[in-house]
């Protein structure tokens, strides 16, 4: 186990002690930032070699996803809510030794039914998760029962938009923007950015439109905006990552980024590792006061 890990973290990623939807801690942020990895950016590995692999980028923290297989020795064990205790001390065993922290826990299907519901929330308190994050509007009623009772926070996902599915409105800002501003306000969006570059949505515009309800992001940079682009590293696009973490800053957000780099899928880790080095770079610039 690693023995650089700070006592704290070390007790909840073991124990579960502390578990809650506190504050993400300055040793779990890079350049201020709890930037770190989605699982899904490594979906042909395990949960464990995601682990190592967020380690490898530089990051400390994580989001999972419902169904990574557990391990490469055990493949039919996959990875969700609905895992034992015996599995989920593994899981924060193995999190504890590479001193990465679980943060957030999506994309994921919240049902209406307060009781299958809570299962996912009991999950999240169990793991210590920052946020989970759905696209479950249907059942906003439940989530914001939820929130208040596990004390944790829920952001709405938006993939892109589907021009054949008009029904399909979660891609907008602008509806999720409505959608929660009566809510609780541990209720908001979880802002992917690359979606909504297909969407032909502008980042910092979406970014501003939700401007006190970020929970949380899925951070890519695009070539172009418009569909058929692939992720690229932090900077050499067109996404202005530089400018999405000065609003990000502006708006004092607390949340967690996540990395979701769905290219290069076998051999990623070096291409996060330098969008990594971008926040920690843009970060160490703007304290020196160079130009940003």
């Amino acid at each position: 186990m690693n023995s650089h890990l700070p006592f704290a973290l070390l007790l909840t990623a073991v124990f579960g002690i502390g578990a809650s939807a506190a504050p993400i801690p300055a040793d779990a942020r890079v350049g201020g930032f709890a930037i770190g990895c989605q699982a899904y950016s490594f979906n042909r590995f395990s949960v464990f070699e995601a682990i190592e692999k967020t380690e490898l980028t530089g990051s400390k923290v994580i989001e999972f996803y419902p169904g990574q297989k557990l391990s490469r020795e055990e493949p039919g064990v996959k990875w969700d809510h609905n895992a034992s205790d015996e599995v989920i001390a593994r899981v924060k065993e193995k999190l504890a030794k590479h001193g990465v922290r679980a943060v957030n826990y999506g994309v994921v299907e919240i049902p209406a039914d307060e009781t299958k519901a809570r299962v996912i929330f009991d999950f999240a308190r169990k793991m210590g998760f920052y946020a989970v994050t759905t696209e479950s509007t249907g059942s906003l009623d439940t989530i914001e029962k939820m929130v208040r009772e596990f004390d944790i926070r829920c952001g709405f996902h938006e993939h892109a938009r589907q021009p054949n599915n008009p029904s399909y409105r979660v891609w907008d800002p602008n509806y999720v923007r409505d959608l929660v501003k009566d809510r609780d306000a541990r209720i908001g969006a979880c802002a992917d950015i690359g979606h909504w570059q297909t969407s032909g949505i502008k980042a910092i515009d979406g970014l501003r439109i939700l401007s006190g309800r970020l929970i949380s992001l899925h951070v890519k940079d695009r070539l172009a905006i418009g569909p058929g682009q692939h992720d690229c590293i932090f900077g050499t696009g067109i996404s202005d990552i530089g400018g999405v973490l000065s609003e990000l800053k502006r708006q004092r957000f607390e949340g967690n980024l996540s990395i979701e780099y769905e290219f290069n899928w076998d051999n990623s880790v070096a291409d996060i590792a330098q969008c990594v080095g971008f926040v920690r770079g843009w970060s160490a610039g703007r304290e020196s006061g160079a130009p940003q």
